[in-house]
Protein backbone atom coordinates (compact mmCIF):
# COMPACT_ATOMS: atom_id res chain seq x y z
CA UNK A 1 0.00 0.00 0.00
CA UNK A 2 1.43 3.37 -1.01
CA UNK A 3 1.58 6.43 1.22
CA UNK A 4 -1.08 8.02 -0.99
CA UNK A 5 -3.38 4.99 -0.59
CA UNK A 6 -3.00 5.20 3.19
CA UNK A 7 -3.63 8.96 3.11
CA UNK A 8 -6.82 8.36 1.09
CA UNK A 9 -7.97 5.81 3.66
CA UNK A 10 -7.20 8.21 6.53
CA UNK A 11 -8.95 11.16 4.85
CA UNK A 12 -11.53 9.70 2.46
CA UNK A 13 -13.29 13.07 2.04
CA UNK A 14 -10.11 15.13 2.36
CA UNK A 15 -9.24 17.38 5.26
CA UNK A 16 -11.58 20.09 6.48
CA UNK A 17 -11.50 23.02 4.05
CA UNK A 18 -12.59 26.10 5.97
CA UNK A 19 -13.88 28.82 3.63
CA UNK A 20 -12.33 32.28 4.01
CA UNK A 21 -15.74 33.92 4.11
CA UNK A 22 -18.33 32.00 6.11
CA UNK A 23 -21.82 32.69 4.85
CA UNK A 24 -25.14 32.07 6.54
CA UNK A 25 -25.62 29.28 3.97
CA UNK A 26 -22.40 27.54 5.12
CA UNK A 27 -23.60 27.60 8.73
CA UNK A 28 -27.07 26.43 7.72
CA UNK A 29 -25.68 23.53 5.66
CA UNK A 30 -23.27 22.46 8.40
CA UNK A 31 -26.04 22.48 10.99
CA UNK A 32 -28.21 20.43 8.64
CA UNK A 33 -25.38 17.88 8.32
CA UNK A 34 -25.13 17.68 12.12
CA UNK A 35 -28.89 17.32 12.41
CA UNK A 36 -29.10 14.44 9.91
CA UNK A 37 -25.92 12.65 10.93
CA UNK A 38 -27.18 10.52 13.87
CA UNK A 39 -29.90 8.83 11.82
CA UNK A 40 -27.59 8.29 8.82
CA UNK A 41 -24.85 6.94 11.08
CA UNK A 42 -27.15 4.56 12.94
CA UNK A 43 -28.57 3.25 9.66
CA UNK A 44 -25.04 2.58 8.42
CA UNK A 45 -23.84 0.57 11.43
CA UNK A 46 -26.88 -0.92 13.18
CA UNK A 47 -26.91 -4.25 11.33
CA UNK A 48 -23.19 -5.00 11.59
CA UNK A 49 -22.15 -8.21 13.34
CA UNK A 50 -19.65 -8.34 16.20
CA UNK A 51 -16.93 -9.48 13.78
CA UNK A 52 -17.76 -6.67 11.36
CA UNK A 53 -17.72 -4.10 14.19
CA UNK A 54 -14.29 -5.35 15.21
CA UNK A 55 -12.87 -4.84 11.70
CA UNK A 56 -10.39 -1.96 11.30
CA UNK A 57 -11.45 0.62 8.72
CA UNK A 58 -7.87 0.73 7.45
CA UNK A 59 -4.57 -1.05 8.17
CA UNK A 60 -3.38 0.15 11.59
CA UNK A 61 -6.61 2.07 12.14
CA UNK A 62 -9.41 1.81 14.65
CA UNK A 63 -12.12 -0.78 14.38
CA UNK A 64 -15.59 0.29 13.31
CA UNK A 65 -16.65 -0.13 16.96
CA UNK A 66 -13.87 2.22 18.12
CA UNK A 67 -14.86 4.78 15.48
CA UNK A 68 -18.48 4.78 16.67
CA UNK A 69 -17.43 5.24 20.30
CA UNK A 70 -14.90 7.91 19.26
CA UNK A 71 -17.59 9.94 17.49
CA UNK A 72 -19.72 9.91 20.65
CA UNK A 73 -16.75 10.99 22.81
CA UNK A 74 -15.56 13.65 20.38
CA UNK A 75 -18.95 15.20 19.74
CA UNK A 76 -19.67 15.25 23.47
CA UNK A 77 -16.46 17.24 23.95
CA UNK A 78 -17.42 19.55 21.11
CA UNK A 79 -20.80 20.32 22.66
CA UNK A 80 -19.10 21.22 25.93
CA UNK A 81 -16.62 23.45 24.09
CA UNK A 82 -19.49 25.36 22.46
CA UNK A 83 -21.06 25.93 25.86
CA UNK A 84 -17.78 27.13 27.38
CA UNK A 85 -17.17 29.55 24.52
CA UNK A 86 -20.69 30.93 24.83
CA UNK A 87 -20.43 31.49 28.57
CA UNK A 88 -16.78 32.45 29.08
CA UNK A 89 -14.36 34.80 27.37
CA UNK A 90 -12.05 32.70 25.15
CA UNK A 91 -11.77 29.80 27.60
CA UNK A 92 -8.88 27.38 27.40
CA UNK A 93 -10.58 24.05 26.81
CA UNK A 94 -9.52 20.68 28.18
CA UNK A 95 -7.90 18.54 25.50
CA UNK A 96 -8.02 14.74 25.61
CA UNK A 97 -5.94 12.01 24.03
CA UNK A 98 -8.42 10.46 21.60
CA UNK A 99 -6.03 7.62 20.74
CA UNK A 100 -5.79 6.55 24.38
CA UNK A 101 -9.55 6.93 24.83
CA UNK A 102 -10.07 4.61 21.85
CA UNK A 103 -7.89 2.00 23.55
CA UNK A 104 -10.03 1.92 26.70
CA UNK A 105 -12.14 -1.19 27.20
CA UNK A 106 -15.46 0.58 26.60
CA UNK A 107 -14.31 1.76 23.17
CA UNK A 108 -12.88 -1.63 22.24
CA UNK A 109 -15.67 -3.91 23.42
CA UNK A 110 -18.88 -2.20 24.53
CA UNK A 111 -22.01 -2.36 22.38
CA UNK A 112 -22.20 0.52 19.92
CA UNK A 113 -25.87 1.22 20.64
CA UNK A 114 -24.98 3.18 23.78
CA UNK A 115 -22.82 5.51 21.71
CA UNK A 116 -25.42 5.72 18.94
CA UNK A 117 -28.01 6.83 21.52
CA UNK A 118 -25.50 9.29 22.98
CA UNK A 119 -24.79 10.71 19.52
CA UNK A 120 -28.53 11.15 18.94
CA UNK A 121 -28.94 12.96 22.26
CA UNK A 122 -25.86 15.16 21.99
CA UNK A 123 -26.65 16.13 18.39
CA UNK A 124 -30.24 16.95 19.34
CA UNK A 125 -28.93 19.29 22.04
CA UNK A 126 -26.10 20.64 19.86
CA UNK A 127 -28.29 21.38 16.84
CA UNK A 128 -30.87 23.16 18.98
CA UNK A 129 -28.10 25.24 20.52
CA UNK A 130 -26.50 26.03 17.15
CA UNK A 131 -29.79 27.11 15.60
CA UNK A 132 -30.12 29.74 18.33
CA UNK A 133 -26.70 31.35 17.78
CA UNK A 134 -26.45 34.95 16.66
CA UNK A 135 -23.79 36.39 14.34
CA UNK A 136 -22.07 37.68 17.47
CA UNK A 137 -22.13 34.21 19.03
CA UNK A 138 -20.55 32.66 15.93
CA UNK A 139 -17.54 34.95 16.45
CA UNK A 140 -16.97 33.69 20.00
CA UNK A 141 -14.12 31.28 20.47
CA UNK A 142 -12.14 28.98 22.69
CA UNK A 143 -8.42 28.32 22.94
CA UNK A 144 -7.13 24.84 22.16
CA UNK A 145 -4.22 24.18 24.57
CA UNK A 146 -2.32 21.73 22.35
CA UNK A 147 -1.90 24.23 19.52
CA UNK A 148 -2.58 27.44 21.48
CA UNK A 149 -4.93 28.45 18.66
CA UNK A 150 -8.16 30.35 18.90
CA UNK A 151 -11.06 28.34 17.46
CA UNK A 152 -14.10 30.32 16.32
CA UNK A 153 -17.47 28.73 16.89
CA UNK A 154 -18.28 29.22 13.20
CA UNK A 155 -15.18 27.13 12.40
CA UNK A 156 -16.12 24.50 14.97
CA UNK A 157 -19.57 24.02 13.42
CA UNK A 158 -17.98 23.31 10.05
CA UNK A 159 -15.26 21.17 11.54
CA UNK A 160 -17.75 18.91 13.30
CA UNK A 161 -19.95 18.62 10.22
CA UNK A 162 -16.78 17.54 8.40
CA UNK A 163 -15.85 15.21 11.31
CA UNK A 164 -19.24 13.52 11.06
CA UNK A 165 -18.87 12.92 7.32
CA UNK A 166 -15.20 11.95 7.72
CA UNK A 167 -15.93 9.05 10.08
CA UNK A 168 -19.08 8.06 8.21
CA UNK A 169 -16.89 7.70 5.08
CA UNK A 170 -14.34 5.58 7.00
CA UNK A 171 -17.02 3.06 7.87
CA UNK A 172 -18.87 3.24 4.57
CA UNK A 173 -15.66 2.66 2.61
CA UNK A 174 -14.62 -0.46 4.53
CA UNK A 175 -18.18 -1.79 4.25
CA UNK A 176 -18.11 -1.29 0.46
CA UNK A 177 -14.62 -2.81 0.26
CA UNK A 178 -15.78 -5.89 2.21
CA UNK A 179 -19.04 -6.18 0.24
CA UNK A 180 -21.23 -5.49 3.28
CA UNK A 181 -23.24 -2.77 1.54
Amino acid sequence: MTKQDLQNLKYPIGQFDYPNNISHKHIENWIKTLEQFPIRFEALVKHLSKNQLDTPYRPGGWTIRQVVHHVADSHHHSYTRFKWALTEDKPIIKAYDEKLWAELNDSKSDPIQMSIEHIKAIHYKLVNLLKSLSEKDLKKSFIHPETNTEVLLSYNIGNYAWHSNHHYAHIENIMKHKGWL
